[in-house]
């Protein structure tokens, strides 16, 4: 390609250019799981349930097993997967469905868990700039946030179950019954409180014997990944047992019951060397009145008059190769968030980043110490951030 040619190419499509994974422009995405998981349970009367069953090849059956895996990469899984026997039988046939933009976990259990996009969620990043305070509010620990319900006001895929008349039972630990992430996008279900993964598969199992669904959380893959990186003996073991417990529940699952396997994110491990400070450096810094989102994925908020064409401008001259830099209006326009509604458009930053490779922008001002050294980061449009698995085991 010539230089002429690779500059045509980045006008009308920087993700591309930059091998980036814009999201629903290759798989399914990662909100189609609870629809078609509703069709398989015969609860067509939840929007898109039908079609989502189809498009997922999910079964008509009376028990549905949902295991939602924090941090397992579809990409990520594929390399490791010598540490899987039970999953590596599973994923060679299977189609992996994309994640959500930022690549993180609030965001993307937001379009799981009400099979919206992060525009009509208002789940958009780690943190979030909220409006009318200015405040930073943290989507995961719910800090600095109004009441999730206020925030996230669209009935869940959960939600609409039940009122359809399905059972459904979420299984994870307790300090997320009734979290505020918990109550904004998974509200609904029946909680059941389980700390060990291999407490949870039987508390599932118990709960799968009745019909009706049952959702299982597991993180401790993700925690192996953010101390240590995905490419580490840690993280290794964490994908280990995981896929001794999961192979375990499909061997005593009851009969009639489909088994669907999924993620929220992948991950990268960072790269020290391109790894900028905007809370420090004087060029991107200047103009902005808060950085919001991740280190892969910022949401930047401008103070007022500043032109965002102008910041977007020095935060390219800066990144280079290292980001696609955006205003607000060019990463709606580009479908990064799925149809932005009126609430949630001030949630958007100014300036929207998308970090390539293993790069990262941090601000010290606000981040922690202790998230300032996490070898193991996401949130992008990598394939290894962008692509989780679906296995569906009947």
């Amino acid at each position: 390609m010539t230089a002429t040619e690779r500059a045509t190419v980045e006008a009308t499509d920087p993700f591309t250019a930059a091998d980036l994974v814009a999201p629903g422009s290759s798989f399914p995405c990662l909100g189609t799981v609870l629809p078609a998981v509703a069709g398989a349970v015969g609860a067509d009367s939840v929007p898109g349930a039908a079609q989502a069953r189809a498009t997922l090849g999910m079964p008509t059956v009376s028990r549905a097993c949902v295991v939602l895996v924090d941090g397992l990469g579809y990409a990520n899984l594929a390399e490791r997967a010598g540490h899987a026997p039970f999953l590596r039988g599973r994923i060679g046939d299977s189609t992996p469905l994309t994640s959500t933009f930022p690549s993180t976990t609030a965001t993307a259990m937001g379009t799981f868990g009400l099979a919206e996009p992060p525009g009509g969620t208002g789940m958009l990043g780690y943190t979030v700039r909220v409006p009318g305070t200015g405040a930073l509010g943290n989507l995961v620990s719910w800090t600095g946030l109004p009441p999730a319900r206020q925030w996230q006001p669209t009935p869940t895929v959960f939600e609409r179950l039940v009122d359809a008349g399905t059972p459904v039972t979420s299984i994870g630990p307790a300090r997320f019954a009734g979290s505020g992430l918990t109550e904004a996008v998974l509200r609904g279900a029946a909680y059941r409180t389980a700390e060990r993964l291999a407490d949870r598969v039987d508390a599932t199992l118990d709960v799968l014997r009745r019909p009706g669904v049952a959702y299982l959380y597991w993180g401790d893959v993700d925690k192996a990944g953010h101390h240590h990186g995905w490419g580490s003996s840690q993280w290794g073991d964490a994908l280990a047992d995981l896929d001794a417990e999961l192979g375990r529940l499909a061997r005593r699952l009851p009969r009639d019951t489909v088994l669907v396997v999924t993620a929220d994110h992948g991950m990268v491990d960072v790269d020290r060397a391109q790894r900028w400070d905007a809370g420090t450096h004087p060029v991107l810094k200047a103009g902005v009145a808060l950085v919001a989102g991740e280190p892969r994925a910022l949401h930047l908020h401008l103070d007022a008059g500043v032109e965002p064409g102008t910041v977007a401008q020095r935060w390219r001259d800066v990144l280079g190769d290292a980001a696609v830099v955006m205003t607000r209006g060019e990463a709606v326009a580009a479908g990064l968030f799925g149809a932005v509604t009126s609430r949630v458009e001030p949630v958007v930053g100014d300036v929207v980043v998308a970090m390539t490779g293993r790069a990262t922008v941090v601000d010290s001002t606000t981040q922690t110490p202790a998230s300032l050294e996490l070898v193991g980061v996401h949130g992008s449009l990598t394939r290894y951030e962008m692509l989780v698995p679906c296995l569906v085991v009947a």
